[in-house]
C-alpha cells in the first residue's frame, strides 16, 4: 500500500509570515468641508478589527465630524473602505451601532424603556401594542448592559449613567460589527463613568466588537483603549498605542503645552 507522507519543508525554506487581518475600516486622505469651512484635512487612519480606538482632541478639532463621515452622514473627499461582512459595493456598512452624547428624543416624554425600544425596533405604532419579540430582545440587551428587569422603568426617572447604558443597548441591535461612541460618558459622574467604560471594555472583549470612541477623559482612554488617534485642527497630529501617545510630548502636539495625564485613584463602591 502506498503511504502518503506529509509535505515537509525544505531545510532552506523560510516560513511565510502571518499577515495581520485588514482593519475593519481604512480611512485614506479624508477631507470634509462644511459651509465653506474645511473641517477635516487629509485624515488617514485605520480602525483595527476587534479593538477600541480612541479619538481625542480639543473641541472643534473634527472628532464628531469624523464619526459622521464614517457612517456616511457627511460627504467627503478621499476614501473610507470597509472590510465588514457585507456587500462592499455599498457606500457604508450595514451593521454600525452609534451611541450619542444624549438622547435624540425628549427624555421628559412619558415613555418607558420598553416604549423606547419599541420605537427603535418596530415600525408599529405604540397604541397598537408592543410585539413580544421586541420586549424579549430589549430585555436581553438590557441584561447585557447591566440593567436587568428595567423594561417598564420611566425614561425620565433614569440616572445619567443608566440612560447611557440604555443608549448603548439600543446601539447593539442589530448585532453591529462597528460601534461608534461620541463622548458617551459626558455629563455622568465619575463613578458611573468608570462603570460605563468598564462595561464597554467587557463588551469589546466578549463580542470582539470594533469600537471608535470619542472621549475627553485621557485617563479613561489610557486605561481602556488599544489605539489612539489625535486630531488637531482637523488633521491627525499623532497616532499609536496609549503608552506612546499619552506622553507629555504627544499631548502637547494635540492640546498645547502643559497638558498632563493625572491617573485617578481607585474608588471603592
Amino acid at each position: 500500500m502506498t503511504q502518503v507522507r506529509p509535505l515537509e519543508m525544505n531545510a532552506g525554506a523560510t516560513a511565510l509570515p502571518m499577515l495581520p487581518p485588514p482593519p475593519l475600516v481604512a480611512i485614506r486622505d479624508l477631507s470634509v468641508t462644511l459651509g465653506g469651512h474645511i473641517i477635516l484635512r487629509r485624515v488617514t487612519a485605520d480602525i483595527a478589527r476587534g479593538k477600541i480606538t480612541a479619538l481625542i482632541g480639543l473641541n472643534g478639532s473634527g472628532k464628531t465630524t469624523l464619526l459622521r463621515a464614517v457612517v456616511g452622514e457627511y460627504q467627503f473627499r478621499g476614501e473610507i473602505k470597509y472590510h465588514c461582512g457585507h456587500d462592499h459595493s455599498k457606500p457604508r456598512p450595514e451593521n454600525v451601532g452609534y451611541v450619542p452624547q444624549r438622547l435624540a428624543v425628549d427624555a421628559r416624554l412619558p415613555l418607558t424603556i420598553r416604549d423606547l425600544f419599541a420605537l427603535a425596533l418596530s415600525r408599529r405604532p405604540l397604541f397598537l401594542g408592543i410585539p413580544r419579540w421586541v420586549s424579549a430582545r430589549a430585555d436581553h440587551l438590557l441584561e447585557r448592559v447591566g440593567l436587568p428587569g428595567m423594561l417598564d422603568k420611566p425614561v425620565d426617572g433614569l440616572s445619567g449613567g443608566q440612560l447611557q447604558r440604555v443608549l448603548l443597548a439600543l446601539a447593539l441591535e442589530p448585532s453591529p460589527e462597528l460601534l461608534l461612541l461620541d463622548e458617551p460618558a459626558a455629563g455622568i459622574d465619575f463613578k458611573d463613568q468608570k462603570k460605563f467604560y468598564d462595561l464597554i471594555t467587557k463588551i469589546n472583549e466578549e463580542m470582539g466588537l470594533t469600537m471608535l470612541l470619542v472621549s475627553h477623559d485621557l485617563n479613561m482612554v489610557n486605561a481602556h483603549s488599544h489605539h489612539v488617534l489625535c486630531l488637531k485642527d482637523g488633521a491627525i497630529a499623532c497616532q499609536g498605542p496609549p503608552s506612546e501617545i499619552l506622553t507629555p510630548m504627544s499631548l502637547s502636539l494635540t492640546f498645547g503645552a502643559d497638558t498632563q495625564l493625572f491617573p485617578h485613584r481607585a474608588v471603592s463602591i
